[in-house]
């Protein structure tokens, strides 16, 4: 089966939570199948920051949103969003 990477950015619930954490969080909620590729920290504004994650999962009918909402359910996560996809 073909994969395809889902650059998704994360909104942390508070300028409070550590992203660090919230990164190690979120790798260890990833549906199976899914893995995690990278992580970087990006501003956002006024001291807010955002993840920017990438992961690569099967292309398959409605993939990100199995990743959307693992993610979301993640303590200390506000926001998912999928910025990119792509096939590799």
């Amino acid at each position: 089966m073909a994969k395809v990477v889902a650059v998704i950015k994360v909104m942390p619930e508070d300028v409070a939570v550590d992203l660090g954490e919230l990164k190690e969080r979120i790798e260890r909620s990833l549906p199976e199948g899914v893995s995690f590729q990278s992580a970087r920290v990006e501003d956002v504004a006024f001291g807010i920051k955002s993840l920017k994650l990438a992961v690569l999962l099967p292309d398959e009918e409605g993939g990100t949103i199995k990743v959307e909402e693992a993610i979301s359910k993640v303590p200390g996560v506000s926001q998912v969003e999928v910025e990119f996809v792509s096939r590799v």
